[in-house]
């Protein structure tokens, strides 16, 4: 066993990862990535479509471009990448953790380190956890598998395509599969509006005159050995309507029906999990309740786009540097989730610092107003043009937005939208 001594170790080599790395690095830290695929890049590296880097860079790029730009900057440091590395276990008993890793390359390393970044991403909701009835055929994808199978890979899993699901990574596969002289029949959601981005609906639906079925239910995937067809049922009111259901010939379904956080870990060393996102809850300085262990990026909430992922995690580094260095939150005060949101992260907001707060609303509004109040006292309101649940919403708030609780006894500050 090779024994390993580090200030920081981040594990994910996407990104946040590379991101929050970076940040160590630069504070004078020495710091490791652990990453379990044979490159960095994480989930980047099969995203060959545009539409990455317009916050990061001010451009248009690829997902392998972004992550390329990263990696350059990645060379150029002190940080040491194990690619093909897989952490099997965390012990944070003792003073130092201690990770325990297995890799082709470097055999078994046990790593020692004062602070630990969780940067590894999420994986995709499949067709367990949303229990659609019907045989087990061949030709049923998540959609990110898909994605790899055409992008990486070389193969093309099928011709005639059903999407479930109007997720961002479905929503892109109805335009490569497409592109690659695939029929792509409907895309079909059973909420009310879509799950992904507007632009995505716009460049990859209607661009390619893909219908979208809005409140439609998948109700049967039909077919023994190959998928033949999908049945789908139309929602009224919350109520199937099943006289009104039809069938979908096709032979293979992709499915894009949600992210999930990759938690394991996490919850492994102890790491309490906010039930809203199925991600750590954090600190301030997003920080977990486990001393010294930080989160980022996709594996503490879903992100909409790679430039938050990268802005979070720049934050996360910072912050995971100054602990290293003795520094610590002052005035801690709790955020709650108020009227039509679903959740905020961080959970808690530094009263003397400038913090940042991520969430997602419950609804789809024109002309909204968000207010952040204190104790029901609104420190900040703002005007948004458009609202959605697929597209995330941020927040800034500074010491003196914040002075209203740092005066009070026991502050809450509330964020809500009407």
């Amino acid at each position: 066993m090779k024994e390993l001594r580090y200030d920081a170790v981040v594990i994910g080599g996407g990104a946040a990862g590379m991101a929050a790395a970076l940040e160590l690095d630069g504070a004078g830290l020495s710091c490791a990535i652990v990453e379990r695929e044979e490159n960095l890049g994480g989930i980047l590296v099969q995203c060959i479509h545009n539409g990455f880097g317009l916050i990061e860079f001010n451009e248009e790029l690829s997902g392998p471009e972004f992550a390329e730009r990263f990696e350059d900057r990645v060379r150029g440091t002190g940080i040491k990448p194990y690619v093909g590395t897989t952490v099997m276990d965390i012990d944070v008993s003792g003073g130092d953790k201690l990770l325990y890793c297995y890799s082709a390359e470097y055999g078994i390393l046990r790593m020692s380190c004062r602070a630990i970044v969780l940067a590894m991403g999420c994986r995709e909701r499949n067709r367990g956890n949303i229990r659609i009835p019907g045989s087990r055929p061949a030709g049923v994808y998540t959609a990110g598998l898909a994605q790899r199978l055409v992008n990486i890979e070389g193969y093309i899993p099928g011709k005639d395509i059903v999407i479930v699901g109007s997720g961002d990574i479905g929503l892109i596969m109805a335009r490569r599969m497409s592109w690659v002289g695939c029929k792509v029949h409907a895309v079909v959601e059973i909420l009310p509006y879509p799950s992904g981005l507007t632009r995505n609906i716009v460049q990859c639906l209607h661009d390619f005159s893909i219908p979208l079925y809005l409140s439609h239910l998948t109700t049967n995937i039909v077919g023994k050995d190959r998928v033949e067809g999908v049945e789908i049922t139309p929602l009224e009111n919350g109520a199937l309507m099943t006289e009104k259901a039809f069938t979908i010939a096709c032979d293979t379904v992709l499915l894009s029906v949600g992210l999930v956080p990759e938690n394991e870990l996490s919850k492994q060393v102890g790491v309490e999990m906010n039930p809203m996102t199925n991600g750590p809850s954090v600190d301030s300085r997003l920080m977990t309740n486990v001393s010294g262990v930080f989160a980022c990026g996709n594996v503490l909430h879903v992100h909409d786009l790679v430039d938050y992922v990268v802005e979070e995690a720049r934050r996360a580094g910072a912050f995971a540097a100054l602990w290293l260095k003795g520094e610590r939150a002052k005035l801690e005060v709790r955020v709650k989730a108020g009227s039509n949101v679903r959740y905020v992260a961080p959970g808690r907001v530094d009263a003397e610092a400038d913090n940042k707060i991520y969430l997602r609303t419950l609804i789809v509004k024109n002309d909204a107003t968000l207010e952040v109040r204190v104790n029901n006292r609104v420190i900040k309101s703002v005007k948004k043009t458009h609202i959605q649940p697929s597209e995330m919403i941020t927040v800034s708030l500074g010491a003196k937005d914040l002075a209203a609780a740092a005066g009070s006894p026991d502050p809450v500050v509330e964020i809500a939208i009407s």
